[in-house]
């Protein structure tokens, strides 16, 4: 693992210069997850499986950007920035690194509704840097086998296996779409992403009761494994 927080400059930018370098950003959020979540599950999540892959292919890992946008959650609590400002704070940092002679960029997606932020901004980067820089964009739950939730029991099983913040007595279930057609899981993915509150009473998607610690190192494994056999990046 190679984590630019503790290298110092002159060591960094030696690296820099003798290799093909990956800049590794993780992004998640602050926002409730349920009564047995810290607000930071979305962040903590994330950068873990950014240090896992980081461990693997040697990208340089960056402090993780820990807010997002969650105004979705609201009246629930959440630390929320706008689609543009994470944008803009994204397409600045790229610009820096790329100044910095890292031309090519990983930003790893940890919150759902940070997508639209993120959606445009390769295009952005190549048009900037007139095609010198690469950046992909990933969301780490496209790399896993089981349907992502909120607070259910994939997210609680996750955090079971990398945090002690997990307060499973008081895990409660939440919505669920067993039963929904397929039109109508639509209409309600449609609906929570304007208002999570109006699916979902007590912040859950899905039911973490069951969720294990044993059950969320293997999903960990799976999202590292498999994003490194899909995401065809250098390393």
């Amino acid at each position: 693992m190679t984590d630019t927080v503790h290298l110092q400059d002159p060591y960094l930018r030696k690296l820099i210069k003798t290799k093909k370098r990956v800049a590794l950003i993780p992004i998640g959020s602050i926002e409730q997850h349920g009564p047995h979540l810290p607000v930071s599950t979305d962040s903590d999540i994330v950068s873990e499986i950014a240090h896992r892959i980081s461990k693997k292919t040697g990208f340089l890992i960056l402090p993780a950007i820990n807010y997002g946008v969650s105004f979705e959650h609201a009246p629930f609590f959440n630390a929320s920035i706008t689609k543009a400002t994470l944008q803009k704070i994204l397409v600045e940092l790229c610009i820096s690194l790329w100044k910095n002679k890292i031309k090519t960029i990983v930003i790893l997606n940890g919150h759902h509704g940070n997508r639209s932020a993120l959606h445009n901004i390769p295009q952005k980067l190549h048009s900037l840097s007139k095609g010198k820089v690469k950046v992909f964009v990933f969301s780490y739950w496209h790399f896993m086998k089981r349907s992502f939730d909120h607070a259910g029991f994939v997210e609680t099983s996750l955090m079971l296996a990398i945090s002690k913040k997990v307060m499973m007595k008081k895990a409660v279930r939440g919505f669920t779409t067993n039963g929904l057609s397929t039109k109508q899981k639509r209409q309600v993915n449609k609906l929570a992403s304007k208002s999570f509150i109006s699916v979902t009473k007590n912040g859950v998607w899905g039911d973490p009761r069951n969720a294990t610690a044993k059950e969320g190192k293997k999903i960990l494994s799976e999202i590292v494994q498999t994003f490194l056999k899909e995401s065809n990046l250098p390393y």
